[in-house]
């Protein structure tokens, strides 16, 4: 049954839908700005919580944001004008981050990836550790330059590739930055598409036979935040809004 929401309201189910005591222990997820008691009539959704993003939320009558990356990660020093978080309390916004709880969560980030890349037979990597926000899909045999096509096509980006050699039936999928668990990946899977990969970790991967694929960060994180607008809409009585926002990497080439 819908109702009304207070912030609270708003954390309690995202909590259901994503428990924030299962975000990795560096992690900050959960309510970081706001009154949990304060009523919501207009919910924001958005990847980061950057200060074009809280502007826009003032100028459109939204007084929560729910957002992935959280808007507190590291300790300041100061909360000066320009800043999101000190701009979300100014305008009286609050705001709920759900970050590796999210990565973690059945229909979170990384279904919502292998949803957007047309993959529907996913399974999970593991069952706990971080190893758990990573899906396998098993996929018809392609090869390495299809499949970075196909990232491409479906994310609208650009796809890096280092091309394990190797017919690929099996992929794995970590939305971000998940370029650190290729040799992880590399036992059970024939490639691994993720947001960020290092050097290293591209030479790794052809060694060790795995086709490893970089598609942008925002790219392989974002289609989990109309999903989410979507789970919370059907919950509320309230207005909820995807926030307009663009990776903020251009590619020349």
């Amino acid at each position: 049954m819908k109702c009304r929401p207070t912030v609270k309201d708003i954390f309690d189910f995202l909590q259901s839908i994503a428990p924030f005591d299962a975000q990795s222990e560096w992690d900050n997820s959960g309510l970081l700005v706001g009154e949990p008691s304060k009523e919501v009539k207009k919910i924001g959704v958005v990847l980061d919580i950057t200060a074009d993003a809280v502007d826009y939320a003032a100028k459109n009558g939204i007084d929560l944001i729910v957002s992935h990356h959280p808007v507190i990660f590291r300790p300041a020093k100061n909360f000066l004008d320009g800043n999101p978080a000190y701009m979300l309390a100014k305008n009286g916004i609050s705001a709920i981050c759900a970050h590796t709880s999210l990565d973690i969560a059945k229909g979170g980030v990384n279904d919502a990836l292998a949803a957007a890349l047309g993959f529907d037979n996913v399974s999970d990597f593991s069952e706990c550790g971080e190893t758990a926000m990573i899906r396998i899909a098993e996929i018809c045999e392609t090869d390495a330059e299809n499949l970075a096509k196909l990232v491409a096509e479906k994310l609208s980006t650009c796809a890096a590739v280092a091309d394990g050699g190797k017919k690929i039936k099996t992929v794995a999928l970590c939305g971000g930055a998940g370029g650190d668990f290729c040799f992880e990946v590399a036992a059970k899977c024939d490639a691994f598409i993720t947001g960020e990969v290092k050097h290293h970790e591209f030479l790794a991967a052809k060694d060790m036979g795995l086709t490893l694929i970089s598609a942008g960060h925002f790219e392989t994180e974002n289609p989990v935040v109309s999903v989410l607008a979507d789970k919370i809409k059907a919950e509320f009585d309230c207005e909820v809004e995807i926030i307009p926002q663009n990776s903020p990497v251009n590619y020349y080439r």
